[in-house]
């Protein structure tokens, strides 16, 4: 059974960073593509960035530029570096993986993290 454990959410001024880190056990992480997914209150869960195995990354454009997913594979470990943050970037902000690759769509997603919140002040 996967686990994701979420770390690294908190209030952060408007044009502050963030990292996110995101724990898989109960897998073989190197097999997993791991994705970020954020809900802000009262809207759907959507897509942010993704990983997959092989270290491809892919982004949402409202955060190209300002976001950067990685993986380390030693420690079981993807991370979202969150940069320029905006106040529109306020959410709740969750782990995913699937094997091998993922998409973008949520209703694909297997295994989900329990989620952490970013808040960004103006």
């Amino acid at each position: 059974q996967v686990q994701l454990v979420e770390s690294g959410g908190g209030l952060v001024q408007a044009g502050g960073s963030l990292r996110l880190s995101c724990a898989l056990s109960g897998g073989t992480f190197d097999n997993y593509a791991v994705a970020w997914f954020r809900q802000a209150p009262g809207k759907e869960r959507e897509f942010v960035a993704r990983i997959n195995w092989s270290g491809g990354t892919y982004y949402t454009d409202s955060v190209k530029g300002r976001f950067t997913i990685s993986r380390d594979n030693a420690k079981n470990t993807a991370y979202l570096q969150m940069n320029s943050l905006k106040p529109e970037d306020t959410a709740v902000y969750y782990c995913a993986a699937n094997r091998i690759n993922i998409a973008t769509n949520p209703a694909t997603v297997r295994n989900w993290g329990k989620g952490t919140l970013v808040t960004v002040s103006s």
